[in-house]
């Protein structure tokens, strides 16, 4: 890729976020990320080229230096600043404009600074091709895991309640997406295989933005925002279907859908479980950890008494195990950590080049990385104390909302593994090549604090307002595949494992 010879044409709109446009090289696995600024900044942008630099490369920093120590080296791929051509940034801009969401639209594309963040393309992964099928790639946001603490929260139902199932009732409340999803993530974080296809299953029946396919570097399974269609999981399936045809000699035969749904989920299952060797057994069991009652929400629709297993927890090597111990540094919830933060505020008040001293914006390495690390368990009073734990508190919120890619490439049983190229053969053919990266490892920004706080307390007034009852509307349809599914193919839906 050769910075001074840039063509907008060889790049596609890709997606987008509240921050950040990204595009994707039409031959290379290459996407680029562009800042965005609000509409009405079009003119006059917000900040210089220097500093659209130096936040690019925070981004870098805080992935390379702080998230990839606390989640694995192995998960995550950080890339790198470029400057480009800024004449190559306004005709991009121009050529993606039409291909936006409209929604979306009340931001711009940064054309000002030149600067962008490269990253290897995740949907189009550099996976040895052993079969003419392309790759497929599944995103998953898997959201907060765990409950909080009663020590620290104002209101019970929060330890009863998680907040991915609060928030639900609020998003539907304001419009923002017209049905609720019964997805619930402590169910595929609790490590018990029969709750994450349960989870799984409710992910594919309501996506929102909490995941996505894409077949060759194409999305071809999404939701889009306050829209009232359901999901198509009829093209789902004639994309799956595909994948699914090898092994038990059901080549050519007509393949339940409901078999090959379950055989998909299994094997995500397989992928979120395994850890860096392929089996998910050699790093041992993380237990839970997280108190008695912890690690099940009261709003999820999954049936306690199914349980045919009690054995709760996630390899301690697994992508999941490593994304939810990270999130568990936020040990205070917002309503514990707010006092520490106005601590600090009251500090930087009345010593304001105290700020530097304490990384309040940066840099990300090591010596940030160690103070948040190396905080006390106990309150000092001192600001040093407040600063680390608005830092945890900071790192866990990236870990919250980060998402899991996992790419699939179908293998045949013959094949040599390759290095960095694991196996899922733990469950009936056919076998498949995977990754799993972590991506969205962006810093939350010290200032979003109050703002979180707020919107805490709006989620869990909503939430007591209607008693975690929905309007009729907002319930998601029980979708015609799954529901055909269950007539087509009588065997249960859970395998005993």
């Amino acid at each position: 890729m050769e910075l001074d010879k840039m063509d907008e044409n060889d790049w596609k709109y890709h997606g987008e976020g509240n921050k950040s446009l990204v595009v994707s090289h039409v031959q290379l696995p290459r996407v680029l990320r562009l800042l965005k600024y609000p509409a009405e900044d079009s003119e006059n942008p917000p900040q210089t080229a220097e500093q659209a630099f130096r936040q690019i490369q925070n981004i870098v920093d805080f992935s390379s230096n702080v998230m990839s120590s606390l989640l694995g080296e192995k998960f995550i791929h950080s890339g790198e600043v470029v400057k480009l051509p800024l004449e190559f940034v306004r005709q991009l801009s121009i050529k993606v404009q039409q291909q936006r969401p409209a929604w979306r639209c009340d931001k711009v594309m940064d054309i000002y600074s030149g600067c962008a963040l490269c990253l290897p393309d995740l949907t189009s992964p550099t996976l040895r091709q052993l079969t003419h099928t392309p790759p497929i790639c599944i995103e998953i946001k898997p959201k907060c895991g765990f409950l909080p603490s009663p020590k620290h929260v104002s209101k019970d139902i929060k330890t009863k309640v998680c907040r991915f199932c609060m928030h639900q009732h609020y998003k539907v409340a304001n419009g923002k997406w017209k049905r609720h999803s019964l997805y619930c993530p402590l169910d595929l974080f609790s490590g018990n295989r029969q709750r994450m296809h349960f989870a799984i299953r409710h992910l594919i029946e309501e996506p929102q933005n909490n995941f996505k396919i894409f077949k060759g570097g194409q999305c071809i399974f999404s939701s889009k925002e306050g829209s009232d269609d359901s999901v198509d999981l009829t093209s789902l399936l004639h994309h799956l279907r595909p994948y699914f045809l090898y092994g038990n000699n059901r080549i050519n035969s007509h393949i339940p859908s409901k078999a090959v749904l379950n055989d998909f989920i299994q094997v995500l299952v397989n992928a979120l479980l395994s850890g860096g060797g392929g089996g998910g057994e050699d790093g041992g069991m993380v237990t839970d950890r997280r108190g008695e009652g912890r690690s099940f929400c009261e709003a999820s629709v999954f049936n306690k008494e199914r349980i045919r297993h009690g054995s709760q927890g996630l390899p301690s090597d697994s992508v999941l195990s490593r994304i939810l111990q990270t999130q568990m540094l936020d040990t205070l919830d917002i309503e514990g950590l707010y006092p520490l933060y106005r601590r600090v505020e009251q500090h930087l008040h009345d010593f304001p080049k105290e700020r530097t001293r304490l990384q309040i914006d940066g840099p990300y390495n090591e010596a940030f990385l160690e103070k948040m690390q190396k905080c006390s368990a106990e309150d000092d009073g001192s600001v040093e104390y407040a600063a680390a734990k608005v830092h945890q508190y900071r790192v866990a919120m990236t870990a919250k909302d980060c998402s899991i890619m996992i790419a699939l490439v179908p293998s045949s049983e013959e094949e040599d593994d390759d290095e960095g190229q694991r196996r899922l053969r733990d469950f009936r053919p056919p076998a498949f090549s995977y990754s799993v990266s972590i991506l969205d490892l962006d810093p939350k920004p010290y200032d979003s604090i109050p703002r979180q706080l707020r919107l805490d307390q709006k989620i869990v007034s909503c939430y007591l307002k209607t008693g975690g009852a929905l309007p009729k509307a907002s319930l998601s349809p029980y979708p015609g595949i799954f529901a055909a599914a269950e007539r087509e193919d009588c065997t249960l839906v859970f395998h005993a494992m």
